[in-house]
């Protein structure tokens, strides 16, 4: 979920890139094989958000911008050619903890330029376009200018994608071009394969496709700010989980990511289950799931809903309702919960 903040620091970017390698890195979730073959001469042209990168050399000092981006830069072996991370939401995974403890972290949360500037990239790559700003790492434009090329995710700009491709395919997607500009196609393609068949496993038990009226509707509650719910809305990747497992998001024609509504309108929307996102690690005030849930049944309308008071709940990490190399296992739950819950068998 991303809030906007100001940094309010006017940038004045000099990166000096760097060709050398950082120290290597630890292993990630299947260091069986070798990741990436080493750095040499290939030609690699992607498109990113709009934007053709062409590298003649795999990068060899990237820096990830938000923890999504750096955990698939993880799972796809490439921690030996990282310069650093930024923006840790949560806990890093066990199975990355031992290459990620050896990246520099140049920033606690969203990275400066100054803080970018420190770390000497030659490639940058971010999950969202927003972190690309005059007062966050720099705009993409800023960055061109001086040889550093960047990569956004391409679930976060849709409208400049092939008409057609959900987000889970975007997601995908990413991890194969990364994979072309790393010089690690072969393990970017078996985790789209994997991940893809994943997608599949979650479809395999939907109801049948029918009218909107005739699937079961559910909230995805993220956060409570406030005392103010904010939930799935349209344009994120809950709502494609929905689609797949064949339940319908109730806010399905808000057309935000995470919009924040009230528990009233939850009320009349009235869904047949409820998910949580569980931002425990997080700790903000209301981020936990038990928190939630306390919120919920003391609350004088939304307790009275059956899908509270008879338990209709579901209960997922809250990083993975964000799209990220981890979203296929929320997808898991979900399809596992629809069956506990009766909507598929």
């Amino acid at each position: 979920m991303r809030h906007p903040v100001r940094l309010g620091i006017a940038l004045t970017l000099a990166l000096a890139t760097a060709g050398c390698s950082t120290a290597g890195g630890g292993g990630s979730a299947a260091d069986a094989e070798p990741a990436a073959r080493p750095a040499s001469k290939h030609a690699a042209t992607v498109t990113s958000c709009g934007r053709e990168l062409s590298l003649a050399e795999p990068p060899q000092r990237a820096v990830a911008l938000d923890q999504s981006s750096t955990e698939t830069l993880l799972e796809l072996g490439l921690q030996d050619r990282m310069a650093g991370t930024a923006n840790l939401k949560t806990k890093i995974p066990a199975a990355y903890a031992e290459a990620y403890a050896k990246i520099p972290v140049i920033a606690p949360k969203i990275a400066t330029g100054e803080q970018l500037r420190s770390a000497t990239p030659d490639f940058v790559v971010a999950g969202s376009a927003d972190l690309y700003t005059g007062d966050r790492a720099g705009t993409r434009e800023e960055l061109a200018a001086l040889k550093v090329p960047t990569f956004v995710s391409a679930v976060d700009c849709p409208q400049q994608n092939p008409p057609g491709r959900t987000p889970f395919e975007l997601l995908f997607s990413d991890y194969e071009n990364l994979g072309k500009l790393f010089g690690a196609e072969e393990r970017a393609g078996k985790l789209a394969a994997d991940q893809r068949a994943a997608v599949a496993r979650a479809g395999a038990n939907a109801p049948k496709e029918g009218r909107g009226a005739d699937r079961p509707t559910v909230v995805y509650l993220y956060s409570v700010f406030n005392g103010m719910p904010y939930v799935a809305g349209g344009t994120g990747l809950p709502s494609e989980m929905s689609r797949i497992v064949g339940a319908e998001n109730a806010f399905d024609d808000v057309q935000e990511d995470w919009p924040e509504v009230s528990w009233e309108e939850v009320a009349r929307r009235d869904p047949d289950f409820i998910v949580i996102g569980d931002l425990s690690e997080r700790g903000r005030p209301g981020d936990s799931a038990a928190e939630k849930r306390a919120t919920m049944t003391a609350h004088p309308v939304i307790s009275r809903l059956a899908a509270v008071r008879d338990d209709r709940i579901l209960e997922v990490p809250g990083i993975e309702l964000d799209p990220s190399v981890r979203s296929v296992h929320a997808l898991g739950l979900l399809a596992q919960g629809m069956k506990d819950l009766g909507h598929a068998h």
